[in-house]
């Protein structure tokens, strides 16, 4: 394997061995194929997976990327070859593999790059309930079983090969996630889907099946090289073609999911986006209502003022952590709360194993506005309390130099607390921001959020001229 143009997998351990430090992540492994990793690598993880976490048996799916079914057809043998049953569940999204991680209570492997582009892919491994492994979880040993193997060669076999079967689970996993939201008697709606020829493709038909729903499909063909726009919502370049169609069509409302359809974006019958903040908020209250009015919600800190205000309003205990899906599923479980959600369109529910369903989160929002009469616009506005800049990211040399000028600006200020749980987060009387850098990228991230337009605008412009000086 060569080193790919950026230079990531430049060997920096043995020549001529491919170096793994640029490609597992914190959180999973991701990376170009065949530069940064190919199908004997594939194999290799798959072997350690086994030998690291102990595992019997396994569930393994993967998207629509060319490269996927290789791949992880190459991580079931090297799983098998080390004593491990294999069930592979095929074309899945994310949420779907940690159903079937949940459900039949094993280990689980998504071979996956989310929204990055075609010639990305990945893994997102997961132990028996869809218990996530990253690098302090088991990942880091992984790597470094895979870098031995790659320059002492392949493990030895196990005395038993395991076994390969083949499970269907879409069905299945469409049917427990309508059983957790009260869809029964909602108005008929008009719903907008662009899926971005990712895997909303598969599952959606499915999800949505007997629900009182004209669906419109958006790109729904599984092609992942993605012809027509790329699958991250997050970019509102990528929503635009959701736009115009909701407002062509008179819709109620469009979904858009990204490339392994664990995140899910929403915009209103105006074609307006709607802010994942106000999601969390609004799937906020329906969870504590179902749950008699009481329990934790687990939200990180760039999410909005609203999203606290509304879990106390109904009766729950808010718990704000750093941004990034470990910290939320560390919290969920610690907390036992019954909901977790971030600014990036990452909703987590503890009775789906306090894994991420943007597919789960979307029912809830039909569900919210199939039960009364208004537009989804009247129904948000309930929940989006607040004006907020969205992410704002600085190219920078000095990400702490930078940083250590906006404290000393602020901090000094009357009135104004600082705290550092994740970045630097300054609030004042109405208004708060938080710049954090970037873990992989020289960059600062920053989020604004204040009572009113003005405000916020200059504030935000205040502490750019600060950040970019």
């Amino acid at each position: 394997m060569a080193a790919d143009s950026t230079g990531t997998s430049e060997p920096t351990g043995t020549p001529g061995l491919p170096d793994l430090s640029g490609l597992v992540k914190a959180y999973d492994v991701r990376g170009v194929v065949p530069d940064q990793w190919d199908e004997p690598l594939a194999e290799l993880f798959g072997a350690a997976f086994v030998q690291v976490t102990g595992a019997e048996a396994m569930v393994v799916g993967h998207d629509m990327r060319p490269s996927s079914p290789g791949l992880s057809g190459a991580f079931a043998r090297g799983a098998t070859a080390q004593g491990a049953d294999v069930t592979l569940i095929g074309l899945c999204s994310t949420d779907q593999l940690y159903y079937a991680s949940g459900a039949l209570d094993l280990p689980g492997a998504m071979f996956t790059a989310s929204h990055n582009p075609a010639q990305y892919n990945g893994i997102k491994l997961c132990r028996a309930g869809a218990a996530p492994v990253g690098q302090d979880t088991g990942l880091a040993d992984i790597r470094k079983l895979a870098e031995t193997w790659l320059a002492a060669g392949p493990p030895t076999p196990a005395a038993r090969t395991g076994t390969v079967t083949r499970r269907d689970t879409l069905t299945d996993y469409a049917d427990y996630l309508k059983s957790l939201v009260a869809l029964d008697g909602i108005r008929p709606l008009k719903v907008v889907v662009d899926a971005g020829n990712g895997m909303g493709g598969h599952t959606v038909p499915t999800v949505f099946a007997g629900l009182p729903l004209t669906l419109v499909p958006l790109y729904f063909e599984l092609d992942g090289t993605f012809p027509n726009h790329e699958a991250n919502p997050l970019d509102p370049a990528n929503l635009v073609d959701l736009r115009h169609r909701v407002r062509a069509e008179g819709a109620d409302l469009g979904l858009a999911f990204d490339g392994d359809a664990d995140r899910c974006f929403v915009v209103d019958e105006r074609g307006e986006p709607v802010s994942p903040s106000a999601i969390t908020a609004l799937v906020a209250a329906r969870e504590l209502a179902r749950n008699g009015g009481t329990g934790t919600v687990i939200h990180n800190l760039i999410t909005s003022w609203s999203v606290p205000e509304v879990v106390r309003e109904n009766g729950g205990s808010p718990v704000r952590t750093r941004v990034g899906h470990s910290f939320i599923k560390q919290e969920m479980a610690r907390t036992g709360a019954i909901f977790g959600g971030e600014h990036s369109a990452h909703y987590y529910f503890r009775d789906f194993w306090n894994a991420d369903t943007g597919m789960l989160a979307a029912l809830h929002v039909l569900a919210a506005l199939g039960e009364q009469p208004g537009p989804l616009s009247g129904l948000v506005a309930a929940y989006d309390r607040y004006t907020g800049s969205g992410e704002i990211n600085s190219t920078v040399a000095d990400q702490a130099g930078r940083s250590a000028a906006v404290r000393a600006e602020f901090g000094a200020r009357e009135g104004v607390t600082v705290d550092e749980l994740d970045g630097l987060t300054f609030t004042g009387p109405d208004w708060w921001f938080n710049l954090r850098p970037s873990n992989t990228e020289p960059l600062l991230r920053l989020n604004v959020e204040a009572r009113d337009e003005p405000t916020m605008a200059k504030l935000r412009d205040e502490v750019l001229a600060l950040v970019r000086a």
